[in-house]
Parts: C-alpha cells; structure tokens; sequence
C-alpha cells in the first residue's frame, strides 16, 4: 500500500498522541513529583500527594483519549482498518487540538508569562491539531493522496 505524505503527517500525530498516553500513565507511577513536572492543576498533584483516586483516574482517562486519537490518526492514514467515526473524529480531534495549541500562547498571553513547557506543548499541540487536519482534507479529498 502506498503511503502519501498526508499519511505520514496523520503517522506522526498518532505516535505523539500515543507518546502522551504512555507518559500520562507512567504518572501514576512516578507519583506527585511527575504530575507537577507535567504542570498537572493543583489539585491533581494534591491527589498524588494524599493517595486518592482522582490522579490516576484523571491521568488514565487522558490516556484513553490519547489512545483514540492514535486510533483515528492510524486508521485514516490505512495503517488499521477504518474505524466508525473516522472523519467526525478527525474533525473534532484536530479542533481540540489547535485549540489547546492556540489557548495557552503568546496570542493571548503576554510571553512573560509563559514559561518553556507552555510554549513546547502549545506548539506541539498546535502541530499535531495540524497534523489531524491533513487527515481530514485526506477523507474529504481523496486526490490529495
């Protein structure tokens, strides 16, 4: 089966999405210091701290979502077979994601204010939201291919 960059491109935002679940669970493990590290909200690495439930459930429930939009990535690039679902996750996945890319920037923060890791996962965020969007000009067209 050829591969078409808009494939590649659709490879690249599924292994970062994946990368991200196994961090979010490798969390759970690495305790409180790992969640602050990642800038978890306040009451996340208070979780970790005390030993309740809402840390791990919260880091897994990310990483299931991580896992999906890897599944969605991989299925439209024709590494999987086509999963239900494809072009309207596709569409919503790379919604979120250039939001989230878009969100916490110098576009709407001043940049003094945000620091190395914000700038990093913005702009990681706002690739693979790219990324995905590739992947839905490929469903929507197929001579793109």
């Amino acid at each position: 089966m050829k591969q078409s960059i808009l494939d590649g491109f659709l490879i690249i935002g599924g292994v970062i999405a994946g990368l991200t679940a196994i961090w979010h669970l490798l969390m759970i493990v690495g305790g409180p210091s790992w969640y602050a590290f990642a800038r978890a909200p306040q009451y996340i690495i208070e979780s970790a701290n005390a030993g309740t439930f809402t840390a791990p459930v919260s880091a897994i429930a990310i990483a299931i979502l991580m896992l999906s939009c890897t599944l969605y990535s991989f299925s439209a690039a024709g590494l999987i077979r086509k999963i239900p679902l494809l072009k309207s996750a596709l569409i919503i996945i790379s919604l979120i994601c250039i939001a989230r890319g878009l969100f916490i920037s110098p576009i709407f923060y001043p940049i003094k204010l945000l620091g190395t890791w914000h700038l990093v996962a913005s702009s990681v965020w706002l690739f693979v939201g790219l990324c995905f969007l590739l992947g839905v000009m490929k469903q929507f067209n197929h001579r793109l291919c």
